[in-house]
């Protein structure tokens, strides 16, 4: 018969499955076993338990001891059910109330000397909990500051196993209450006006902070590419509270979380290198896939320096993301979805040998052209915004040329969002990046006279039918920058432009 019952959380993703498990002593010569689907570090919990336990200073029961997690045909994984597998053996051997544990979930891996050790995932593990009515968390106190991001649970926090018996058996005070949440830290970004010249690459990077728009940075090397491309975070709006704990869960799951600041309130930025791996870009892994670096920066930027030197499976492996802001990997023991819905910066030379100027490059032109062709089609069709960037003639500045401060640009950003985000709230939409092709073309279709160029460069084969959209998109950004009601017949030219620009 069962004698105990307590709760865990299984991850699948960023999403949480509570699991019950439930513990029987007796019925068969002494041993530990496991049943439901663990995998090779959960089957090892016995290990780390029994010498937990018998470290802590009570004993271990000489006969058979069955732990059984519920849901069973669940596969589950990792060492952060060792708190609960504990506390379900000592409940079931009458050492601890079973009532103290009757809505807690507890997650934790256990050392052999009885220490509690934090483990990945506890944010979107209480975030599950919460969901399935469970009012209590008992976490490791390296993880409490994680786990008190959740809302609406009583969340404490343990150093050793002895101090989760203690608080059972009455002392109220023998676990931790979180710290008053710390005021959240103030991101320094790069400033925009430390960049030299570059108008179009400048205006680019507005447009695509204003309406969401991925963007290619094509130009000769030391041009200020990649200084572009890291201003960008500032000029994106801060993450609400929703979005916050959603990217902060997917770092938690990741193990990139920080216990001095665990909630992450500035749109990440992910700058891979190009010798990155499939999976350190999409995601992967054996048993469940692990989040990658498309993932990391949902809600924020991705960069990807010298994109042409990415292999093109990794490019390639993009395309799905870019459409449909989520990413989904099936591996062994399952299928998860992680969100994915970042802005893709890519920066790249126009030829092998990339010359400061154009006119000095030695590449004959089939090797133009490969290099060019190592970003498809496909890929730069989901690009709304191509631009190129100019040499540097003079590095001084007058008081006429100042450019402008992050800070100035930022404003002008937020007064097109708030317009765009009026405009779609209605349909569930923030950025004019999210809006469908359908919507753009019944719903809040322009008048003929305004796309008649975009109706004949679809006629001419200058851009696809994906292109067409994502032009209309870039016009409701233009006009929204504009503060116009809908786009004219200028902003669907200046949309069509930023198409148009060759990267080779």
């Amino acid at each position: 018969m069962v004698l105990s019952r307590v709760w865990s959380v299984a991850l699948s993703g960023v999403d949480g499955i509570p699991v019950e498990i439930e513990a029987d002593i007796g019925g068969g010569r002494p041993r530990t076993q496991i049943v439901g689907l663990p995998d090779a570090a959960l089957n090892e919990a016995k290990d780390r338990v029994r010498a937990a336990v018998r470290n802590s200073g009570m004993v271990w029961p000489d006969q058979l001891v069955t732990f059984a997690l519920s849901p069973a045909a669940l596969p589950k994984g990792g060492s952060g059910y060792d708190l609960a597998l504990a506390v379900s053996m000592l409940v079931a051997d009458g050492r601890l109330p079973p009532e103290a544990f009757s809505d807690t979930v507890l997650v934790g891996e256990l050392a052999l000397d009885g220490r509690l050790r934090p483990v990945k995932g506890v944010l979107p593990c209480l975030l599950a909990a919460r969901r399935a009515g469970l009012r209590r968390a008992i976490v490791p106190t390296h993880a409490l500051a994680e786990a008190s991001l959740v809302s609406g649970m009583e969340v404490l926090g343990a150093g050793t196993l002895a101090e989760v018996v203690t608080w059972a058996q009455g002392a109220a005070d023998a676990l931790c209450v979180p710290d008053p949440p710390p005021t959240a830290p103030t991101t320094d970004h790069p400033d925009l006006v430390d960049v030299v010249g570059q108008p179009e690459g400048r205006w680019a990077l507005e447009v695509a902070a204003a309406g969401g728009h991925h963007v290619l940075l094509a130009g000769p090397p030391g041009t200020g590419k990649t200084m572009l491309a890291r201003r960008l975070p500032g000029l994106l709006p801060g993450l609400s509270s929703e979005q916050a704990l959603e990217v902060t869960a997917i770092h938690s799951v990741a193990g990139v979380l920080t216990t001095d600041s665990p909630l992450i309130t500035a749109p990440p930025f992910v700058a891979p290198h190009h010798t990155a791996s499939i999976a350190a870009l999409v995601g992967g892994g054996s048993g469940l896939a692990k989040p990658g670096g498309i993932s990391r920066a949902h809600y924020g930027v991705l960069f990807l320096d010298e994109a042409a030197e990415f292999a093109s499976d990794r490019l390639e492996a993009l395309r799905t993301a870019l459409e449909e802001g989520e990413i989904r990997l099936a591996r062994r023991d399952g299928v998860v979805v992680y969100p994915a819905r970042f802005q893709l910066v890519l920066a790249t030379n126009l030829c092998p040998c990339a010359p400061p100027r154009d006119a000095d490059c030695v590449c004959p032109p089939q090797a133009r052209r490969r290099y060019a062709a190592r970003l498809s089609g496909p890929l730069l069709d989901r690009v709304d915004l191509r631009v190129r960037t100019r040499p540097i003639t003079a590095m001084s500045r007058t008081a006429d040329t100042e450019p402008e401060t992050t800070t100035a640009v930022r404003t002008r950003v937020a007064e097109a969002r708030a317009r765009a985000t009026h405009r779609w709230s209605a349909h569930g939409w923030h950025t004019n990046a999210e809006v469908p092709g359908p919507a753009l073309r019944r719903e809040f279709a322009l008048p003929r006279e305004t796309t008649a160029l975009l109706d004949r460069a679809l006629s001419a084969g200058a851009v696809s039918a994906r292109g067409a959209d994502r032009c209309l998109r870039v016009a409701w950004t233009l006009s929204d920058l504009a503060g116009t009601p809908q786009p004219t017949r200028d902003h669907v030219m200046a949309a069509l432009d930023f198409r148009d620009r060759k990267v080779a």
